[in-house]
């Protein structure tokens, strides 16, 4: 027992090398401690310089800040200045309207925000509550958050790992490190040093805070606690700043430019009318008409409501979406990096094939339990399921608890009734677990009244205990040399193989008992080989073919060995390569080589965290949008670096839960195929609000312009185009977003990162339409002005044309290359919510209190229809530029 101060540092040690590559003895001396561990002086002063073994969680933004987020984009703040004026000028109708627009979108946007917020809290649920230490020469049991950098700790069969340590004494150690490397498998450790550059998933010497024994038990040294150890490295990582989406991005700069737009139109005018003679008090109130006719009001919650619609539709395909404009994240998507297992897989092992010297066996080509099995393979099958520690669920009998091994070899001799189950359950006359020194596990069972030994393990293994090869015509003193190629062939097919043997026991031949080992194997009969892999998902291969459709390219990234990677990405069609990209090419690579392979290769394996969030940065660097998707530890870095996270909701963890902006509640591939697509759909409907706005707001600006040069009356009041943007206009809008899909999103390319919410062809169409709405709003002012009538009167024939007008044009707007007379009716609610927009209106003027706030006035049925016959005309010619388009591109 020591009581020095321990090392200057608990992740560097003083020889420069990693812990994992130091020898046990170089271990202890670096740390200034030995096997019987630190006195509680030493521990005590350790614990005031390292500080305690937690991870600090994110804290939440505070509210107020979220609230003050809501006020700072350019429409909202033109808003701000209109409200202000019209308080200033007593026009306390428009300001109140203008109050209402503001409280209604920051409410939307302050509770959007505050119900997707999350804290990355689980990371610290992941450590251990408590662990076993010497302290004092005692063993006790102390809170995991009170280790020290020297500590020596106990291990064993269920333990959470309390911290990063370097294991000096180790038995039958297995843990689970699949949360941070991504690999199903346990590991086996020990205690032999590995080479420094040893990726985490090689590093058998050590132990990593916050896995898993599975089996075995050993003694270890702290070597890292807290934000030191690789789960607080991972920590770090997450608790960065999270970047917008490409959506945000889009619409923020729209905002700008419309912002930019309107105070530019709105200086000059107010300088030009002033110039003109007109008062100051007049110019100030058409300035804010100005602001308040051209501004897209309902925007942001036609934006809300698109992505809303979008979860929900998302939601009845399994996908869970935690923020709302991750909805259309995915259909911008390029770049795909998905982990394999439990993702593109099934992360279960099942048995492929089994392999005797009577023939190789598919066993996915079988229906069982009718077709039957050859003897050989009976056989096989039979002894894996007999030598066998895998148990069935309680509450799901056909699923079992134990090792995946085990597990597997049980449901196939199952399924194919190469055992009954009540063989299955009988217990064993005697039994040896999996031995790792032996590579294989021995079980004695009584067959047909005598005693039979079977083994299952390493093919190697077996084969060097072996005497026979088991064939059609029984046992055989050759034949092993074949066993051995038939191995290679299997393992270069992505196969986990294991083999099974038997030999019957002597009459005499005493079974161990109590604490007494079996002794090695030998004199075996070989019986042959049983391959098993994690099957890729069904569906996953024609969503990838999708994708590459969609033009998105998909990336396996996984801490699996390659060998094991390439099996399965050849089954899928991805591009794997006869060098995958690995996590050691990756650290040797600057960030233009690394592209480079990246646009090349499909998989990328033996990765880190770290290395996974590397490929996510450098991927959009180069103006990728990457969604990725994964359920462990190891993902998060990647999931929170990425344009979209998807995490898995079934098999993942907390932590990769919370870094993610979906969560796949089926942790199925062609679910996010599915939301792709739903993405795609959710930004057309976007872009056809944003289209439909856009173009009532340039019309607007236009008609406004023209009145003020021309010297005319204001042409709108500020309250009466709130009205016209927020009720009339608003309700149609909003229906747009319920859109349903076009059929060909799919087929479609990505966009392209430099192009808008709307593109090229969208603002030649915008600007066509709101150029066509505004003059001729400014013809029916002026014939109305010329014909002698009030103002009041102008006003309200000429905003009645315009709504009418809106009435078609929102018909139109629903498609971007097809024709609105394709499927007029496949939207019900767009068409009710336009019809109810004129029924509002007409109702605003026929209503004495709100015809008097608004300064509207009666129209007759000829004059409706008068306005109608001329608002059609916005129709024909939106329609008219669709077919001139669609005849170019087809020439």
């Amino acid at each position: 027992m020591r009581s020095g101060d321990g090392p200057t540092s608990s992740t560097d040690t003083a020889a420069g090398e990693p812990w994992h590559s130091l020898s046990t003895a170089e271990t202890f001396k670096l740390l200034e401690t030995d096997a019987e561990g630190l006195d509680a002086a030493a521990a005590g002063q350790r614990l005031e310089r390292y500080g305690p073994n937690r991870i600090e969680a994110a804290k939440a933004e505070s509210w107020v800040i979220t609230l003050l987020c809501q006020f700072v984009s350019p429409m909202i703040g033109i808003l701000l200045v209109a409200f202000v004026i019209t308080l200033l000028l007593q026009e306390y109708a428009d300001a109140g309207a203008i109050a209402l627009i503001l409280i209604l979108n920051a409410s939307l946007g302050f509770w959007q925000e505050r119900k997707a917020a999350r804290d990355v809290q689980a990371l610290a649920q992941l450590s251990a509550p408590s662990s076993t230490v010497i302290r004092d020469g005692k063993s006790i049991t102390l809170p995991a958050e009170d280790l020290v950098p020297g500590d020596t700790v106990l291990l064993e069969s269920g333990n959470k790992v309390p911290a990063d340590v370097r294991l000096f004494s180790a038995t039958h150690l297995q843990v689970d490190e699949s949360m941070l490397t991504g690999e199903s498998d346990a590991v086996t450790k020990d205690t032999a040093a590995v080479d420094a550059a040893a990726p985490i998933a090689d590093r058998t010497s050590m132990a990593f805070s916050g896995t898993l024994v599975r089996s075995g038990r050993a003694r270890a040294m702290v070597v890292a606690t807290g934000t030191d150890t690789e789960l607080g490295a991972i920590s770090e990582m997450v608790k960065g700043p999270t970047g917008k989406t490409p959506l945000q991005e889009l619409t923020n700069d729209l905002e700008k430019k419309i912002g930019i737009i309107i105070v530019a139109v709105s200086a000059v005018l107010f300088v030009s009318g002033i110039l003109l003679g007109n008062e100051l008090g007049e110019m100030f109130l058409t300035v804010v008409a100005l602001a308040v006719a051209s501004l897209p009001e309902s925007l942001p919650i036609v934006l809300t409501v698109a992505m809303s619609v979008g979860v929900s539709r998302m939601a009845k395909r399994n996908a869970l979406v935690r923020h709302l404009p991750a909805v259309e994240t995915l259909g911008s998507t390029t770049m795909i990096g998905s982990d394999k297992t439990g993702t593109l897989t099934m992360n279960e092992l099942t048995v492929q094939q089994v392999r005797t010297p009577a023939g190789t066996t598919d066993l996915n080509t079988l229906n069982a339990p009718g077709q039957q099995l050859d003897p050989n393979t009976r056989l096989v099958l039979r002894a894996g399921a007999l030598t066998n520690e895998a148990r069935p669920l309680a509450d799901d009998p056909e699923n079992f608890s134990g090792d995946a091994v085990d597990a597997a070899m049980a449901k196939a001799a199952l399924r194919w009734e190469a055992v009954t189950r009540d063989e299955f359950l009988a217990p064993p006359l005697a039994h040896a677990p999996y031995e790792p020194e032996l590579g294989l596990s021995q079980t004695v069972r009584k067959v047909d009244g005598r005693r039979v030994l079977f083994v299952k393990g390493a093919p190697d293994a077996l084969i060097a205990a072996s005497t026979h090869l088991e064939t059609v015509n029984g046992p055989e003193p050759s034949g092993l040399d074949q066993v051995r190629a038939a191995n290679e062939t299997m393992a270069a097919e992505g196969l986990r193989v294991l083999a099974t043997a038997y030999r019957y026991l002597h009459q005499a031949e005493q079974l161990p008992g109590g604490t007494e080992a079996f002794p090695a194997p030998s004199g075996l009969t070989f019986l042959g080989l049983q391959g098993m892999a994690d099957p890729p998902r069904p569906g996953v291969l024609e969503a990838i073919t999708q994708c590459h459709d969609a033009g998105i390219r998909v990336l396996m990234i996984t801490g699996d060995q390659p060998a094991t990677a390439i099996s399965v990405a050849e089954q899928l069609g991805l591009p794997a390569g006869a060098e995958p990209l690995t996590g050691t090419e990756i650290q040797t690579l600057n960030d233009d080589d690394l592209y480079q392979r990246l646009t090349t290769v499909g998989v990328a394996a033996r990765v880190t965290p770290a290395d996974k969030r590397r490929i996510v940065e450098v991927l959009q660097a180069q103006d990728h949008v990457v969604a990725v998707t994964g359920d462990g530890v190891n993902d998060a870095p990647a999931l929170k670096a990425a344009a979209l996270g998807v995490a898995m909701g079934a098999s993942g963890t907390d932590v990769a839960r919370e870094a993610a902006d979906m969560v796949l509640t089926d942790d199925n591939f062609v679910t996010v195929v599915d939301a792709v697509e739903q993405g795609r759909v959710t930004f057309n409907a976007i872009r056809k609000a944003t289209h439909f706005l856009v173009a009532n707001g340039a019309a607007s600006l236009i008609a406004v312009s023209i009145s003020v040069y021309a010297d005319m009356p204001l042409i709108f009041l500020p309250i009466q185009m709130l009205f016209v943007n927020v009720v009339t206009n608003g309700v149609q809008d909003i229906a747009l977003a319920f859109e349903p899909a076009e059929g060909d999103e799919l087929k479609r390319k990505p966009r392209s990162a430099a192009e808008g919410v709307l593109d090229q062809k969208m603002w030649i169409r915008t600007g066509l339409a709101g150029a066509w709405m505004g003059l001729a709003a400014i013809l029916m002012f002026t014939w109305a002005l010329d014909s002698g009538r009030t103002d009041e009167y102008a006003r309200t024939l000429t905003l009645t044309l315009f709504i009418m007008m809106n009435f078609f044009f929102v018909q139109t707007s629903r498609f971007e290359n097809k024709s609105v007379f394709s499927s007029p009716f496949s939207n019900p609610l767009l068409l009710f919510t336009a019809v109810g927009a004129l029924g509002l209106h007409w109702l605003a003027m026929n209503w004495s209190v709100s015809a008097a706030l608004m300064g509207f006035v009666s129209l007759s049925a000829a004059e409706w229809a008068i306005c109608a016959a001329l608002g059609i005309s916005i129709l024909v010619i939106v329609e008219l530029e669709k077919l001139i388009r669609y005849l170019l591109a087809k020439r």
